[in-house]
Order: C-alpha cells, then sequence, then structure tokens
C-alpha cells in the first residue's frame, strides 16, 4: 500500500502524508463480525479520571478478530481486504469450505480469491497458520502464539514480522521485531508473512483535528506544569524540568522497570538492541 501526497491548498494538507488505501477491497464490514466498542474518556467504574489525554473520536465498531486460526484443515477462501479503525493492519475476510466467516489480520500479498488454511498439513504460503515445528527455518511469521492454544499475540503491528532462526528441541527461535532472540514452543501457532500496510509508519497526519478523531486529546509536557502538578514542573519561564521522570517519579531514559527475576527471562537468549 503506497502514500499519498496533497497539495498545500491549507495549512493541515501542507505535510499530509496518508495511506491510498489501494489494497481496501470494501468499505462495509461484516455484521455478523461485528461487536459494539464503548468508549471510556479514561473514566473507571467511578467516573474518576485515571488515563489521562483520552476522550472524543468517531463512534467505531469493534471486529471480532480470529487470533487462534484453530480451524484445522479446513481451506477459507479471502473474500475482502478490510480497514479496521481499531488496528494499523488491515484485515481479511475469509470465507471457510463449511459456510463460516472469520476476520484475520491480512499479511502483506494476501489478495481476493486467495486461499488459506491452518494446521499440519498447511503449505508455507502467504496466510497460512502452521505449528513452529513444521515451518521451514528462515521463515518469515507473524500472529506468533507464546501459549499453544492461547491466540497469536506477537508480530501483529502494521509491517511488523519475526523470523524462524533454529529449533532447539521443543523450542524454536525467533528473532523478534523489537531484535530479541528467544524460544517459543514448537507447539505454538503462526501465520506465514508479514503484517500489511507496512507504510503505516510512514504516515504524517497533517493536523491535530485527525489525532482528536483517534480519540486523542492534546497530550500536556510535565515541564510547562507546577509542582504539585509533575516532578518536572515549576521554575521560572524556561528554568524547568530537573531528571527526566514520570509523573509518579519513575525515571526515564535508561531506567529498567523489568523485573530481575521475571519468569520468561529463561526464555530469551538475546536481549532487544537499544
Amino acid at each position: 500500500m503506497s502514500l499519498k501526497k496533497f497539495k498545500p491548498t491549507t495549512p493541515g494538507q501542507r505535510h499530509k502524508l496518508i495511506s491510498d488505501y489501494s489494497e481496501i477491497t470494501t468499505s462495509r464490514p461484516e455484521k455478523s463480525l461485528l461487536a459494539s466498542r464503548k468508549k471510556s474518556g479514561g473514566r473507571n467504574n467511578s467516573g474518576r479520571m485515571t488515563m489521562r489525554y483520552i476522550g472524543g473520536g468517531h463512534k467505531q465498531k469493534y471486529r471480532i478478530i480470529d487470533f487462534k486460526r484453530d480451524k484445522m484443515d479446513i481451506p477459507a477462501t479471502v473474500k475482502s481486504i478490510e480497514y479496521d479503525p481499531n488496528r494499523t493492519a488491515n484485515i481479511a475476510l475469509l470465507f471457510y469450505k463449511d459456510g463460516e466467516k472469520r476476520y484475520i489480520i491480512a499479511p502483506e500479498g494476501l489478495e481476493v480469491g486467495d486461499t488459506v488454511v491452518s494446521g499440519k498439513n498447511a503449505t508455507p504460503n502467504t496466510g497460512n497458520a502452521m505449528f513452529i515445528a513444521d515451518i521451514p527455518l528462515g521463515t518469515t511469521v507473524h500472529n506468533v502464539e507464546m501459549t499453544p492454544g492461547k491466540g497469536g499475540v506477537i508480530a501483529r503491528g502494521a509491517g511488523t514480522s519475526a523470523q524462524l532462526i533454529a529449533r532447539e528441541g521443543k523450542y524454536g527461535i525467533l528473532k523478534m521485531p523489537s531484535s530479541e532472540v528467544r524460544m517459543i514452543l514448537t507447539t505454538c501457532l503462526a501465520s506465514i508473512g508479514s503484517v500489511s500496510n507496512h507504510n503505516h509508519s510512514l504516515s504524517v497526519s497533517g493536523k491535530a483535528g485527525r489525532s482528536r478523531w483517534l480519540g486523542r486529546r492534546p497530550r500536556v509536557r510535565g515541564v510547562v506544569m507546577n509542582p504539585v502538578d509533575h516532578p518536572m514542573g515549576g521554575g521560572e519561564g524556561r528554568h524547568s524540568g530537573g531528571h527526566p521522570r514520570s509523573r509518579n517519579g519513575i525515571p526515564a531514559k535508561g531506567y529498567k522497570t523489568r523485573s530481575a527475576k521475571k519468569y520468561s527471562d529463561k526464555f530469551i537468549i538475546e536481549k532487544r538492541k537499544k
């Protein structure tokens, strides 16, 4: 999917750079796979604001996505590639041979009319879901499970992918999008290919209003607050700041917050590069 640049007829159009949505084949989602999505405005069940900078935005419906890919050995045909307001990647509508319809995250290169399948008998073609034990080494994958049967959690954002680089015993060794190298059980499922809409990170909104459409309110810097509101607030003019830290005092820029005794550390072979 390529990016579209606009003539600078207004200040908002001058730097605007968005997707041309050339891969999207329909603007009408499948009604049976929609769910209501209520906005909280950052408030909890008592009505108190617990998350700042959230509110407003266009009304949206949630698309129910099949992250588990657990319909084994039943082929499905890609009916459409659609936009999903809840994620950066595009989604694909599948019509299974037994009549069921499901949404999946659309990989790069998947087109309307293609056939995808999950299970032991699947081949390493784009969009198919296979067990890590059966995937050829060096293959690019996405929507990778960390616990067998729980559903994919790794590499689901636009343009992301992981790579299967080795297998040792009951574990496959994957290189993550963050460059971390870790072990995943070979009984976990992963989808073949990289996630679609890889140009998403290059887009430029062009104006503040586009963030408001997405439900994002203006974010206020800590240094312009008063001392009562933020540890970096206060001071005359621009003479403020101090050590970079969050509103509740946790240092930023290099301070490690990961637990030294975290259970999953034993599965990490190489930490992500800073």
